[in-house]
């Protein structure tokens, strides 16, 4: 099963939390990290504090989606996460975008992300790794959030960046 996550950082070594979040996930059990995106810097939405580097990730897991949220809940309190109030700055930010075509909503869980199509910083990295997920309209509603791609895959991902699997994994969808 394809899974996207959303991988965020706006404190510390915020590209050194992302890298150290790939092989984190590369790690999980049943899981292979399939591909990357880009990576972003991004102002702050619907908060403040200093600009979050942004990317995707795609995996191919055979955990289910609460169990594959648990293991990243997991990876963000290794790596000192701490949430003092909503929308607080971060260490490590991980959020499960899409895990195929599971849709739920519960008090633990929604899926798809309920508020993925409002953020750039989420539809631009994931248009990459997967465009069949993300519509023009959805760009253009984000359109006037600031957000800059400063890296490619290879420049900051390393061995991470297998987009070719990543898109055949998802296969159209």
């Amino acid at each position: 099963m394809n899974a996207f996550i959303g991988l965020g950082a706006n404190l510390g070594d915020a590209r050194a939390a992302l890298q150290g979040a790939l092989r984190a996930l590369a790690a999980l059990p049943r899981t292979r990290l399939a591909g990357v995106s880009s990576l972003y810097a991004s102002a702050p939405v619907d908060a403040d504090g200093p600009d979050y580097l942004n990317a995707v990730a795609c995996l191919d897991t055979a955990l289910a989606p609460i169990d594959l949220l648990h293991a990243l809940q997991g990876v963000e309190n290794a790596a000192g996460r701490q949430r003092p109030y909503r929308h607080a700055p971060r260490t490590l930010d991980l959020d499960l975008l899409l895990h195929g075509d599971t849709s739920c909503h519960g008090d633990e869980l929604t899926l798809p992300h309920p508020r993925m199509h409002e953020r750039a910083f989420v539809l631009l990295p994931l248009a990459e790794l997967a465009p069949q997920r993300v519509s023009a309209a959805q760009l253009a509603g984000v359109a006037g959030q600031r957000i800059t791609r400063i890296a490619l895959p290879a420049e900051w991902a390393g061995s991470f960046h297998q987009k070719d699997s990543c898109q055949r994994l998802t296969g159209g969808r």
